[in-house]
């Protein structure tokens, strides 16, 4: 078997930072980010994803959506709260959302679709990384929100598994320490 020693040190020294800044990547890095994505696990050959790229005046169109969605969640929220919510989408140059195209009723199990879909986006962030590039994973509220997903062309039984913010690194960010593998793994046997 062939060692790839470059990659096992990519994959140990990753991790997210949300200060990134531009350029974004370039076509043909983005292209060979979206081609390690769908290397990911797929049994069944369902290719069980979707990648939505949203880059330059989509942002803003991005960062719209998320303020609707904050008013609608929260009508009387504060101008200040709103308009943080608006700058989310535009922290990073390039943002991909991964979303879980699920078919539902088939002898895969959707979480095994799902579980693609998730490997997709760590393959999508392991490339980025080796590219030089930072990014960070970010979910909440819009990940679920019924009227945010039907306007980013999202409908059930699909499901947005987050945000891929994408960009260089902004000056030096301390990688994050992490924690012992050995406090989470146990030696099976019968």
């Amino acid at each position: 078997m062939t060692e790839h020693p470059d990659a096992l040190t990519t994959l140990l020294s990753r991790y997210s930072t949300a200060e990134l800044s531009g350029p974004e990547p370039t076509d043909s890095e983005l292209r060979h980010m979206l081609e390690a994505a769908v290397r990911a696990p797929d049994h069944g050959k369902l290719r069980p994803w979707r990648f939505l790229v949203v880059r330059g005046g989509a942002r803003l169109e991005l960062a719209q959506l998320y303020a609707e969605a904050a008013l609608r969640r929260e009508p009387g929220a504060a101008p200040d709260k709103i308009e943080k919510e608006r700058a989310k989408p535009m922290r990073s140059p390039l943002t991909i959302g991964v979303v879980a195209k699920v078919t539902e009723n088939h002898k895969i199990p959707v979480v095994e679709q799902v579980l693609s879909g998730g490997a997709a986006a760590m393959n999508i962030l392991n490339a980025a990384w080796a590219m030089g590039f930072a990014a960070k994973w970010v979910t909440g509220a819009n990940a679920y929100d019924p009227m945010f997903l039907q306007a980013l062309g999202v409908s059930a039984p699909d499901q947005l598994l987050g945000f891929l913010q994408i960009g260089r690194p902004a000056g030096t960010v301390p990688a994050p320490e992490r924690p012992d593998p050995g406090q989470f793994t146990t030696e099976w046997h019968r």
